[in-house]
């Protein structure tokens, strides 16, 4: 059976990506098709793997101004030759999911979310610093995004949402219901460390809509220590309002990552995340989470158990449940296991089972040799 993998642009390293890497690790002969590919991120997630690319990857600065060009990835996706295949898997937080498949080709979509900047403008554009002439077209171009993603919906045969929320957002947005698959989680990656530091950790990209400033603002205010692992366009604003107790490490390979997981005290997760995969890979470190009550983290974060929730969403109500997670203690133990739940060989037997119904549906001819390729 021929198998392809779809995915929105592969220029940027973050869950999206891990999970094209366990979806290759499940299907190494699939090629990938993509708009845009760098490939040192090719290299870190799909090593390995064949890649296609849309007409766009000529385009110039595509690693510095590749979210500048949006308009253009309707095109770039719909022109990527999907021919010959009997199963694509789109992996997609905005434009992959509307890649064009032939007749006879079942299509199944592991959904982020739909596109965030396209369905929710007004509370993801509340924090851009954009100018006030940004400000007054970019309506009218999610405007016309949305219609196309509307209109493209139906391509897909299924929809897995990454999280509970999610596929209550696919269905609110598209009309459509969609299945439940959690991302996974790489448990072995990580290792618990001995008694906790005295830092707290936040792993992230730094954009607007992950709210990290809430984060930055409570530990400035507590004089507590707190380590920032990432980079992204608010890093400059971040540090002007940071006092002395806040380090910003930028982006950091997986081991000193992991190295700052074991070590920390805890791991701050402040934004609404369609998932969030840094509350499990803090417990499968043995640590436990402050997570903002919603989104993913409703999924994730057991209270009491492998985190504790605050709300509402400001520094003052995430330094009360900093000091409410310093109080309580916790089972190492308990945190992995609770991890370990998550791992990427329940994923891959989830999607395996999902593909399996999606074929049966609407492909029953092709189901006998995905069960033999997949070996389910």
């Amino acid at each position: 059976m021929r198998v392809a993998l779809a995915h929105d642009y592969l220029i940027q390293a973050g869950g999206a990506e891990r999970v094209l890497g366990a979806l290759h690790r499940l299907f190494p002969e699939a090629p990938i098709f993509t708009t845009i590919a760098d490939p040192a991120v090719i290299k870190e997630y799909v090593s390995g793997a064949e890649v296609h690319t849309s007409w766009m990857q000529r385009l110039p600065g595509l690693r510095k101004h590749f979210r500048k060009y949006v308009l253009l990835y309707p095109n770039a996706i719909e022109s990527l030759d999907l021919s010959g295949f009997d199963l694509v898997i789109s992996n997609s937080s905005a434009f992959a999911k509307s890649i064009i498949t032939p007749p006879g080709t079942v299509h199944v979509c592991y959904c982020h979310t739909p596109m965030r900047f396209a369905w929710n403008f007004e509370a993801y554009s509340a924090r851009e610093s954009w100018g006030p002439m940004t400000r007054w077209v970019l309506p009218f171009l999610t405007e016309r995004l949305r219609r196309w993603d509307l209109r493209t919906a139906s391509r897909p045969h299924l929809y897995m949402g990454n999280s509970s929320a999610v596929a209550q957002r696919i269905e609110r947005c598209y009309g459509i219901p969609a299945k439940v698959l959690f991302p996974p989680v790489e448990f072995d990656r990580f290792e618990p460390g001995g008694e906790p530091g005295d830092y707290y950790l936040v792993v992230s990209r730094l954009q607007s809509y992950k709210r990290i400033d809430l984060a930055v603002e409570a530990f400035t205010r507590l004089s507590r220590p707190l380590v920032v692992i990432g980079d992204g366009p608010d890093r400059p604003a971040l540090e002007r309002m940071a006092g002395p107790t806040v380090r910003f490490l930028g982006r950091q390979p997986d081991s000193e990552v992991n190295r700052y997981y074991a070590g920390c005290r805890g791991v701050i997760f402040p934004g609404e995340e369609d998932f969030g995969i840094v509350p499990l890979e803090a417990n499968a470190a043995g640590r436990p989470v402050v997570a903002y009550r919603a989104g993913g983290a409703l999924d994730t974060v057991i209270e009491g158990v492998t985190g504790v929730f605050f709300s509402p969403q400001t520094p003052e109500a995430l330094a009360q449940a900093v000091e409410e997670c310093d109080r309580r203690s916790w089972s190492v133990a308990d945190l992995r296991r609770h991890a370990e739940g998550f791992g990427e060989n329940f994923f891959q037997q989830r999607v395996k089972f999902l593909v399996s119904e999606a074929l049966e549906q609407h492909a029953p001819e092709k189901l006998p040799r995905f069960l033999a390729t997949a070996d389910v």
